[in-house]
């Protein structure tokens, strides 16, 4: 079986970076993403802008097909309420204010980032907890 058995948590930390960079790479709020770069200056179309939105679209492609297929609509809904809890008990328990907009979005799209990485991650960890291999897993010439 070609599957990889040992997935810990530096193999998670990787997939997490991923996510981090697609989403703040198409958006943040500093500025300084493919959003502001390339949408926001439609009208300054370049080869070199379309080039990386379509890697970008490959990276986002990734991510939300591989969620899809490990986590379903049941797992996306119950991620999604888990870091929508934890967004408002940090904004609650540290007291940060809800209508600072940089600070909702930075939030938001670690929130983002983290149910993306867990859906990347999924099948690995319900292998390590159940002993189920999913079946795309399967090696097809045992």
């Amino acid at each position: 079986m070609s599957t990889q058995k040992n997935f810990g948590l530096n193999h998670f930390f990787v997939r997490f970076v991923c996510a981090l960079i697609v989403v703040f790479a198409t958006y943040n709020p500093e500025g300084l993403s493919y959003y502001h770069w390339a949408v926001e200056r439609l009208s300054e179309f370049s080869v070199l802008k379309a080039f990386i939105g379509v890697i970008l679209l490959v990276g986002w492609i990734i991510l939300i097909r591989a969620t899809l297929g490990s986590l379903g609509t049941i797992g996306i809904l119950l991620s999604i309420a888990f870091f929508g809890l934890a967004i408002w008990l940090i904004i609650d328990v540290l007291g940060l204010s809800a209508d600072n907009a940089r600070v909702i979005s930075y939030i938001i799209q670690l929130m983002l980032a983290g149910v993306l990485s867990i859906g990347v991650s999924w099948s690995h960890v319900r292998r390590r907890i159940s002993g189920q291999v999913d079946t795309d897993e399967l090696d097809r010439n045992s």
